[in-house]
Parts: structure tokens; C-alpha cells; sequence
């Protein structure tokens, strides 16, 4: 409703592919809840939407703790399917219920999170997955985690991968221009370590292009941006803060090289947009990241902030790798399309009713 994270564009980028696609003949209801921001009538053409003035936290704490009020009780139904595209679900009173659950890193690393994530997916997800009618993912990785530390059935759980931008492939790598992170300032993204990545970069070779972040800071960034002033990475490493689209796509058009050293990644959109414009990618190794990169990138270790240093260097210097990465990345983000991506998520829907209805009429027979 405000600043799009990697969360909030999968979640618009997929809903609008459904409205326009396999969803078209459905009755979709958007729902947000917020004291001060709201939704433009026009945020996604077709459908309907739902806003009511009660704040978030207040509503997540009723939803997680008392499983009420039922969204029927906010918005108009009966409905068919109560999707909380989060891994705790929306309560509902007759609806089939599905859920999304984008990456396991709260369960692992809690301390990384704020708010009711630390407060409350860690405790509650396991049970919201198990009475759920249907588990949505974004990456064969999450799904592996979904299976193995939450023990639900594959059959309960549907990829909808993340889809590229319709955004033009650039004709060349340029001669001159900055190296890009573009997410949220968080522990899970290792800022720290990309910075400490990027002085060994500047040690070898000062002539090395500025380094840009690309992101809204959390509670967490203080101590990372506060080493931006000082040497040596004063004036030669930017915060820009949150920037929309239109921005993101004019930093990845200039870029030489995309850095994006997470911890843990669930999918990793940037990764995608940076291939899709011909931006050369230096990434991590971990979580979804090898699935979406394959090889079309370099990918390190997060925790060698001098393997990270040197894969940087080798991007920045060896004009036929990043060539080769460039063209390669083109071609991968072709097989990324939100069309696919929107289709799975209706037939999540489909198998979310059935399996809902079956679990009703085992119970009539128990009775």
C-alpha cells in the first residue's frame, strides 16, 4: 500500500496476472486493513477492493491469537477461498483456506525479523500449514523446507514462482556505471557483509565504480549506513532509500553489476530484473537463489567477504563473463513469466476447494 518489498511486488505482480488471465471470470476481492494507507481504487484494474480502518497489528493480533474475527465479518461473502498470501492464515468461516509461505528464515533466524513476524510465525506456523487446505510457495526450495521442517504432504503445496518485468533488454553492457543492491536493509539480506566485501573490492582497486543500495532502511541499518560516512566507503557508497519501479528500472539500465550476498532468499526478484535488463550478477549460493541465477551469474559463499570481493572483481573486469552472464541472463528470465506464475495459483485454488470439501465430508462421516 506504501513501499513495495520483494513481498509486496510478488504479491501485486501475481494477482494482477490472475485478474487479466486464468482468474478473469472470478469474483476477486482485495482486502487491506490500515488506519492511514489504502489501496487506489485502481491498483489493480477489475477488481474489487475492501479496505477498512482497523490498524494491522491490532488485526493480527486478533487474527493469530483468537483466530477472529472471520473476513466474512469485514468484507462481504461468502467466498470460496480466504487467501493470506503470509504463512498464518486469514479466519474464515466456510471458505477453503491457502496461505503463502515465502521463505523458512523466521523459524531458523527469529532474531533477523521485527514485529509480529518474530512474535508470531515462528510459534503459530507450523500449526496455520497443517490446518490450511492449501500451501502456496514461490521456489522449489521453499517447498523442499515446507516439506521437511513442517512435514506437510507435497501434494499440499503449489509453486508460483516469481515472473521477469515486461521491461526491454538493454543492448549492451555499459562502460561506465555503479554497482547495484537493490532490497530491504535487513539482517537476512547481509549488508554487512557486502560492505565489508566491497572495501576489499576498493583495496584492490580503487578505481572501482560506486557502490548503490537501493532499499528501505529497517531499525536494523543503523550501523550500516553509519559506515557509510566514514572512510573508506565515504562518498563512495550511496543510500537511496525506496525507489519505485520506474527508478529501480533506470538503476538497473546504468548498472554494471548487481550484488545480492543474502543469507537466505525464498526467491530473490532482483536477481531476476537484473537479468531480464542484461545486468550481471554476483549473488549468494543459499536458499533460492541457485534456482532462479542457474548460470547466469557468479555465486559465493555470503559469509567470504574476500570470494565476494574477488567474484565482484572478476564481474567488473572480465568483459567476455560478463558478457557471457549477461546474455545468459537474458535468455533465463524469458522462461520467468507472471502468466505461468498466475495459472499455478488458480489451480492452487482449485485443489484448496477440493481438498477442503473432502476433509468436510470425512468429518460428516466421523459424526
Amino acid at each position: 500500500m506504501r513501499q513495495r518489498s520483494g513481498v509486496g511486488e510478488y504479491i501485486h505482480r501475481l494477482v494482477t496476472a490472475l485478474a487479466v488471465g486464468p482468474g478473469r471470470g472470478d469474483e476477486i476481492v482485495l482486502f487491506t486493513s490500515s488506519l492511514r494507507h489504502h489501496l487506489r481504487p485502481d491498483a489493480v484494474e477489475g477488481l474489487q477492493m475492501a479496505s477498512r480502518r482497523v490498524p494491522v497489528r491490532v488485526l493480527n493480533r486478533l487474527w493469530h491469537r483468537l483466530g477472529w474475527p472471520p473476513v466474512e465479518a469485514l468484507v462481504k461473502g461468502p467466498f470460496d477461498i480466504a487467501h493470506s498470501p503470509h504463512p498464518l492464515m486469514l479466519p474464515t468461516r466456510t471458505a477453503a483456506r491457502v496461505v503463502t509461505i515465502h521463505d523458512l528464515d523466521f523459524l531458523t533466524y527469529p532474531e533477523r525479523t521485527e514485529a509480529e513476524v518474530r512474535r508470531d510465525y515462528p510459534r503459530l506456523v507450523r500449526q496455520h500449514a497443517h490446518l490450511a487446505d492449501h500451501i502456496v510457495v514461490n521456489s522449489a526450495h521453499t517447498a523442499g523446507e515446507v516439506h521437511d521442517r513442517l512435514d506437510v504432504p507435497r501434494t499440499n503445496i503449489t509453486v508460483c514462482r516469481g515472473g521477469a518485468p515486461d521491461w526491454p533488454a538493454r543492448q549492451s553492457l555499459p562502460e561506465t556505471g555503479p554497482i547495484l543492491f537493490v532490497g530491504t536493509l535487513e539482517p537476512r539480506k547481509n549488508v554487512a557483509g557486502l560492505l565489508d566485501g566491497y572495501e576489499r573490492l576498493l583495496a584492490a582497486h580503487p578505481e572501482a565504480p560506486e557502490l548503490l543500495l537501493a532499499g528501505r532502511a529497517t531499525p536494523h541499518a543503523s550501523p550500516w549506513l553509519a559506515r557509510l560516512s566514514t572512510p573508506p566507503l565515504a562518498g563512495r557508497v550511496r543510500h537511496l532509500g525506496y525507489v519505485d519501479d520506474a527508478e529501480r528500472r533506470r538503476l538497473y539500465e546504468r548498472a554494471r553489476l548487481l550484488v545480492l550476498p543474502s543469507f537466505n532468499e525464498g526467491f530473490g526478484l532482483p536477481i531476476l530484473e537484473a537479468m531480464t535488463m542484461g545486468v550481471p550478477v554476483v549473488a549468494s549460493g543459499r536458499g533460492a537463489i541457485p534456482e532462479v541465477l542457474g548460470d547466469a551469474g557468479l555465486m559465493v559463499d555470503p559469509e567470504d567477504a574476500d570470494a565476494l570481493a574477488e567474484a565482484m572483481a572478476r564481474m567488473l573486469y572480465d568483459t567476455m563473463l560478463a558478457r557471457r552472464s549477461a546474455a545468459r541472463g537474458i535468455r533465463r528470465a524469458l522462461t520467468f513469466k507472471w502468466e505461468q506464475s498466475a495459472e499455478a495459483l488458480r489451480v492452487a485454488y482449485d485443489r484448496a476447494v477440493a481438498f477442503r470439501r473432502g476433509r468436510t465430508a470425512a468429518l460428516a462421516r466421523l459424526r
